[in-house]
């Protein structure tokens, strides 16, 4: 989303009380607060949820926000924030379904079976180290290797230092490739090159 005066206009009317103008806001920041919600929480139902509680929470705060950074930095650190309590909560109570109706193989002739497994496998193993990660590592991994974002703006989208982020990315790529690519034996699958996900 483009931070434009109209933008800057509705988060004005919206300080001074004016429902209409937030709700707006919503509008205007719904697409861009729902895809980070789901980034963060992998999966529909939990996105909805941390997105309910992000605008409840800026609704609230509105009258607080003293405009130093922008209202969608301010909403993202808001949703991020949402987002680290909701995964917290559903871990103490999370299991997987099972689902019943995917086929176990892809049974194209193009397809190497084998390759599509390592593919597979290798991809919710990622998924699943990316869902152990706290939710603090999880948000900077998402924001700059999702988003692409520099490591100024996730410091500005997370309220925390640049240096910060960088420790932060630093810690959570080496936790992900311990993860995803560390033998039973302790050493690394690949033979130690494993590359930054």
């Amino acid at each position: 989303m483009t931070y434009s005066s109209e933008v800057s206009q509705l988060v004005a009317d919206a300080r001074d009380g004016n429902r209409s103008a937030f709700d707006e806001l919503v509008r205007a920041t719904y697409a861009d607060t729902y895809t980070l919600a789901y980034r963060l929480t992998g999966n529909e139902e939990d996105a909805r949820d941390v997105v309910q509680e992000a605008y409840l929470r800026a609704y609230r705060g509105v009258r607080q926000f003293r405009g130093d950074a922008q209202f969608s930095t301010w909403l993202y650190r808001i949703t991020a924030n949402c987002a680290s309590t909701h995964v917290a909560r559903r871990r103490r109570h999370q299991h997987d379904p099972l689902d019943l109706d995917s086929p176990l193989v892809d049974t194209r002739p193009e397809v190497d079976p084998q390759a599509h497994a390592d593919t597979v496998a290798t991809r919710d193993q990622l998924e699943a180290a990316l869902a152990q990660l706290p939710p603090r590592l999880r948000a900077v991994v998402v924001l700059r290797d999702v988003y692409d974002l520099p490591h100024e703006a996730i410091a500005a989208e997370l309220g925390i230092s640049a240096t910060a982020a960088k420790v932060r990315l630093h810690r959570a790529r080496r936790r992900l490739r311990e993860q995803v690519f560390t033998r039973r034996d302790g050493g690394l699958a690949d033979g130690g090159s494993a590359h930054a996900v």
